[in-house]
């Protein structure tokens, strides 16, 4: 067993602004994607220059935001939307959701592509690989806060979060299981894939697929969302039910472009 130590939410302070570890985690998830893409971006086969690039990641932070947040009141918390909707511009008060923003990126995504003309699919696999940085300094975040824990467990590394709503009891540190699957596997996984040009939509399809049953396993040694328990037979959660249509998305990309003819002249390198 293992008892995390209680470590106070602000990382540090410059006079009165307060800089706290998640919010710290997020910027080092968006300069992890500034240096991958822009070494993506330079590769002969990528849709995109690094100017194009920049923009499209300022886009994508917009995107991010904005959907993480509407996704957490939509998905998590209908009844303070509901009650108080000027709750969902109250960034600071915590609560994102990952499935929120990933429709924020992708609404942002279809929106640069009209207006740059370019192929939403090809965007999708450019931006594919550089997710999976943020999704673990994200969940190395939600670690250091001591939120989003696992459930009761009697193993080695089980962790006690004092100070919290999770007591006394050990858990499963379901934020590190997230962080090593989402954010280290994935992206090892991704990044050596789209080394060589891939039919358009196969990385992205590969990343809706493996994120999807990567969740929808952890989600079964994190403890369920107090404010909604189960959410379907007893036993699925939220992020289970959300991570279904992910993976029915990443099947669907994955192997349908595979074996269209008239989708294999996309893809880049690195």
């Amino acid at each position: 067993m293992i008892v995390l130590p209680e470590i106070v939410p602000v990382a540090f302070a410059i006079g009165p602004l307060e800089i706290r570890w998640y919010g710290l985690m997020y910027v080092i998830g968006f300069a992890a994607a500034l240096i991958l893409g822009s070494k993506r971006a330079a590769g002969r086969h990528s849709p995109l220059g690094p100017d194009q690039f920049q923009d499209l990641l300022f886009y994508g932070l917009i995107g991010l935001i904005a959907g993480a947040r509407l996704g957490y009141m939509l998905f998590y918390d209908t009844s303070a939307l509901i009650n108080e909707p000027l709750e969902i511009i109250k960034i600071w008060h915590g609560g994102m959701s990952f499935h929120g923003g990933l429709l924020g990126i992708a609404a942002a995504v279809f929106l640069f592509a009209r207006q740059h003309r370019l192929n939403i699919l090809e965007l999708g696999d450019f931006i594919a690989p550089l997710v999976p940085p943020g999704l673990f300094a994200g969940r190395i975040g939600n670690f250091i806060n001591g939120e989003l824990w696992g459930r009761p467990s009697d193993l080695p590394w089980a962790v006690v979060y004092p100070g919290t709503a999770a007591g006394p009891i050990p858990r499963h540190p379901s934020q590190l299981y997230e962080a090593l699957l989402e954010g280290v596997v994935l992206f090892l996984i991704l990044w050596f894939f789209s080394q060589k040009p891939r039919p358009r939509g196969t990385i992205l399809g590969l990343f809706l697929l493996l994120y999807g049953c990567f969740r929808f396993g952890v989600e079964f040694f994190r403890q369920p969302d107090f404010q909604l328990g189960f959410v379907a037979l007893n036993f699925l959660t939220m992020g289970q039910m959300l991570s279904l249509p992910m993976i029915a998305a990443g099947i669907f990309l994955f192997f349908y472009r595979k074996t269209n003819p008239l989708n294999t002249e996309g893809g880049h390198r690195v």
